[in-house]
């Protein structure tokens, strides 16, 4: 039940505010833990161009686009040189992808994606999560052995 329908019901907001303040902590735990884990994190909207609504910092790092640059922007469009390919991130079941993308300051890199679906309480995908793993060495020295 949502804090609205019990206030609908006649709960207290002294009685919602336990719960409330329960969830809000929740939310910043989740936060740090994304931005604590040391692996590039995006999460986008499931609705029209997929809107980037969250990067956490490695992101940032690692892209080169500060957290104001990126949120709103559409993520096949900022992620992949070739947005057609990056479409296929969205697509069930969640899978993993590797893409070649360009960073803020035009340098490419490799990139394994690996996308989870968030699903709201009616069961419909609200949101993806992204999670990058830097693939840019392994894949040159791939190419360089491959030689002959």
């Amino acid at each position: 039940m949502t804090v609205a329908e019990r206030l609908r019901l006649g709960t207290t907001r002294l009685e919602v505010a336990p719960a409330l303040f329960r969830l809000l902590a929740e939310a910043a735990l989740s936060r740090a833990a994304l931005d604590a884990c040391g692996m590039p994190v995006a999460i986008a909207d499931a609705a029209g161009s997929r809107p980037l609504s969250y990067v956490n910092q490695a992101f940032e790092t690692f892209f080169g686009y500060r957290a104001a640059e990126a949120l709103g922007r559409p993520a096949p469009a900022l992620l992949a040189m070739d947005p057609a390919c990056a479409e296929q991130l969205f697509r069930e079941p969640a899978q993993s992808v590797v893409l070649r993308t360009q960073r803020k300051d035009s340098s490419l890199a490799q990139v394994e994606v690996s996308v989870g679906a968030v699903r709201g309480s009616d069961g419909r995908v609200t949101h993806w999560v992204l999670a990058f793993s830097d693939r840019t060495e392994l894949e040159q020295l791939r190419e360089r052995l491959s030689r002959p």
